[in-house]
This record gives structure tokens, sequence and C-alpha cells, in this order.
């Protein structure tokens, strides 16, 4: 009777196990599941490519650095040379703000909000 009972308990407990897996293997199987794990590869992925775009333009960085002032070495430039004055005048100036051309309709401002 004991050996009865203790298979019986062996089979049911295997049948539990199985049938356990074969859902989990289905679950993952699932169009939801799939994307789902699809999307997390991508992501990572991407991290990983951040990651190294990153490092290496760190390295790009550094290198510039020092080959800079390698070629300010041999070229004996040790300062940073003067900036440019800044403008005093605009590039563009919209003739309608002088009172000489407010009545000239030829002129056109280039104000691209006026009408709006």
């Amino acid at each position: 009777m004991f050996r009865r009972t203790f298979w019986f308990t062996t089979g049911v407990a295997a049948g539990v196990w199985a049938t356990t897996k074969v859902n989990r293997k289905l679950k993952q199987l699932t169009p939801e599941s799939l994307a789902a794990t699809a999307a997390n590869k991508a992501l990572e992925t991407g991290q990983r490519l951040k990651d190294r775009a990153v490092g290496f333009a760190l390295d790009v960085r550094d290198n510039m650095a020092q080959r800079e002032a390698e070629l300010e070495e041999a070229l004996g430039i040790h300062e940073n040379p003067a900036l440019a004055a800044p403008r005093r005048y605009p590039a563009i100036e919209n003739n309608r703000s002088r009172p000489q051309y407010a009545d000239d309709p030829t002129t056109y401002s280039y104000n691209r909000n006026e009408d709006h």
C-alpha cells in the first residue's frame, strides 16, 4: 500500500511540475511577452551603444586636447589670442524704425511675426 501511495504522489508531483513548466513556456511565447522581451533587449543594446559612444567621445576630446597642446608647443603659441570686438551695429537694419523711411512702402520688414 505504501509503495502505491509513493508512486501515486510521485506521478502527481511530476504532472504538476510538467504542467507548470509548459504553462510558463506558453506564457513566454505569447505575442505580448515576445514584444516585451524584444523591447527590453533593444533598450539594453541602445544603452550599451550609448555608453560606448560617450566613451568614444570622451577619448576623442582628451586626445584632441592633447594634440592641440602638442601643436601649440611646437608652434610656440602659449597664450590665447585676443577676441575680436563685438559688433556695434546690427547686421540687418529695419528701415521702418528710422523716421526717414517710415512712410516708404518699398522697404521690407524682416520681422516674420508682424502678421501674427
